[in-house]
Parts: C-alpha cells; sequence; structure tokens
C-alpha cells in the first residue's frame, strides 16, 4: 500500500526553539532520523512533512516537548528519546504529567522528579508501601530517587533518621589490603550513596547530620542485631546480599520505619554458585501484603543515551545465551550415554 504523504504546521514560540532543537538542531536531526520526517522552520511556523502516521507522531513529541520547555525544563537527550517512544504509543502526554511530580530540590536547586513511567511507579510504590524493592538495570534512578524520598521524609519529620547501607563486596576485583581505620576501608564501597547525599543534601548538612548519628552509612554487617525503628533505611546493591544477610535485614525492620531495597539482578558480584538474596526475596516475598516490587527495565536509564543501548544490546545477548544452554535434563542424558530416540 503506497504511504500517504502530508505537511502539518506548527506554531513553535521563538524563544522555546533552540530548546526543543537542541544544540545545533540535534533533537530535529533526531525527530527527523527516527521517524523519516522532514523539520524546516519558517515565518515562525514549524513544517513537519513526510508519511502521515509518522508526521502525527513527531507533532504529538514536539507538543509534548513544547508543553515541558513551556514549564521551564531544559530540554535533554534523554527527554526526546522518551517522549518519542511514548508518542509512537499516544502516550506522550504522561511526559507532562512526570514534570508535575516533583519530590524534592537538590542543594543546587535542581528538581528531583520521576523522568519516566516506571520511576513514577517506583516513586507511587515507595509512598504507599512500608517495604518495596526497586529492580532494574544501571541508569534507572533505583537509589538515587529512594534517596531523594528519604530525605525528603527526613526534613519533613516523618522519620527520625537515614540508614544507608550496602553489602561490601569488590566488583569482580581482589582490591587487597586498604590502608586507614575502619571508616576508610569501608568508604569506597559506600561512596555511590555518599555522592548522592551530597547532590540532594549538600555536604555540609550531611556532615552535621551524620556528625548527630541522625544519618547513618554503614555495611550491611553492621545491621546484625539492631531493631531499627522510625528511620528510612535504605539497601543498595541487594543482589550481592546472600539470602542469610538479606533475611537478617529484613527482620531488623522496627514500628515507623520504611524499607527501600535496590538491586540488579543482572549485575551480582557474589562467589560462583552463590544464590542471591535479593533473588529469593523476589520469590518468597512477592505475593506478601505491604512489600512492592517494582522492575524498572531499559526504557527507565535517564543516564546518556548509549547507557540505554548498552543495556538493551546486554539484555539480548543474556536471552540469547539462556536459550542457547542446555536444559539440565538434556545434559544429564547426553553424560549418560542417551541419544534422542
Amino acid at each position: 500500500m503506497t504511504a500517504v504523504y502530508i505537511e502539518k504546521l506548527l506554531e513553535i514560540p521563538a524563544g522555546h526553539e533552540q530548546n526543543i532543537f537542541g544544540q545545533y538542531d540535534q533533537f530535529a536531526r533526531i525527530l527527523e532520523r527516527s521517524l523519516h520526517v522532514t523539520l524546516i522552520s519558517r515565518d515562525g511556523r514549524l513544517h513537519v512533512s513526510g508519511p502521515e502516521g509518522n508526521v502525527q507522531t513527531a507533532c504529538r513529541a514536539l507538543e509534548s516537548l513544547l508543553q515541558l520547555s513551556l514549564r521551564g525544563n531544559t530540554i535533554t537527550e534523554q527527554q526526546v528519546a522518551y517522549v518519542l517512544s511514548l508518542a509512537a504509543e499516544e502516550m506522550e502526554g504522561a511526559a507532562v504529567e512526570l514534570d508535575r511530580e516533583l519530590i524534592c530540590y537538590t542543594v543546587s536547586g535542581r528538581p528531583v522528579k520521576p523522568k519516566t513511567i516506571g520511576q513514577k511507579e517506583y516513586v507511587d510504590a515507595i509512598e504507599s508501601h512500608m517495604i518495596t524493592f526497586g529492580i532494574g538495570p544501571a541508569g534507572t534512578g533505583k537509589t538515587y530517587l529512594a534517596m531523594a524520598k528519604a530525605i525528603t521524609a527526613f526534613r519533613s519529620d516523618e522519620v527520625s533518621r537515614i540508614i544507608l547501607t550496602r553489602p561490601a563486596i569488590e566488583a569482580g576485583e581482589k582490591l587487597g589490603f586498604l590502608p586507614g581505620d575502619l571508616q576508610s576501608k569501608i568508604d569506597p564501597y559506600l561512596r555511590p550513596l555518599y555522592d548522592a547525599l551530597y547532590q540532594i543534601m549538600g555536604a555540609d548538612s550531611f556532615q552535621k547530620n551524620m556528625e548527630k548519628g541522625l544519618i547513618e552509612v554503614a555495611p550491611l554487617a553492621y545491621m546484625r542485631g539492631r531493631t531499627l525503628d522510625n528511620a528510612y533505611i535504605i539497601l543498595d546493591e541487594a543482589q550481592n546480599t546472600t539470602p542469610a544477610q538479606m533475611k537478617m535485614f529484613l527482620t531488623r525492620i522496627g514500628f515507623g520505619s520504611k524499607v527501600v531495597v535496590t538491586g540488579d539482578m543482572t549485575q551480582k558480584d557474589l562467589a560462583a554458585g552463590q544464590v542471591s538474596g535479593l533473588d529469593i526475596a523476589f520469590r518468597v516475598l512477592k505475593n506478601v501484603e505491604g512489600i512492592a516490587f517494582c522492575e524498572l527495565t531499559s526504557r527507565d536509564v535517564v543516564r546518556h543515551p548509549l547507557v540505554q543501548k548498552i543495556v538493551e544490546a546486554y539484555e539480548k545477548y543474556e536471552k540469547k545465551s539462556e536459550r542457547r544452554k542446555p536444559s539440565h535434563d538434556t545434559a544429564d542424558r547426553k553424560r549418560n550415554g542417551h541419544r534422542p530416540g
């Protein structure tokens, strides 16, 4: 069937053109390449031409980007890519709705908001559940959004302290002896948590609250034997816990506390053959009332667009590898000398 080519006109205010089209029109080129349309700005009006369905999608995406720009956002390449994917599903209005979901401001005044539908569902789950598991690949904002929610709750006196923890496991490397006192030895493992705290809370505020014992950053092993009341507790890198550690952590939770557990099931640093506590928790607790499991995907990656492509490429590779693996039954039959009948 022959494609129908059309042209539509859009009104884009001159003051918002550069923000929407990007530096050197880089965002406009992304729209043109992705949808096989042509964008021409002439006499203060934007001419969008190409196959009818693609033009409609491009116009929906551009109108959504305009609304974001009118709301004071600096448009990013990640936003353009996400709005495009939403516009293809006729859900572009969700991008503007997401922009209304403010969690807090960083110390530099930058607003912290969920940037994808998956992130919005994750933030809502944290709000409405005592324990929330955020599971997904790198760059989906699991830890950062949880940290923003924790700091917001702390500032509004919903909790009296923040406790941040993660297993102290090397990422596939043997670091050997580390110099310094105990705090110096564990700090490298906890650095990503410090970075998020500094960015949202500010170094001075963080140091003051840490000295008062109101903010605690510690390895998971330090949680044993404690009862954590009236606290906001975040367990990061939970895929590196053992089942015993995960059970120990979850049974520390006291009254008035809220817990967020984050992890990426595809990036385990446990010894070969060691079962992850996050995997077991997912199987054991997924139907327990009061506990939410949010699974973020490559669509929720909010780092550089190349990170999203890397995550997707690895997902495809791992799925192919899984399909190629012989089943245990087949492997056993081969070892025992059986041939298919």
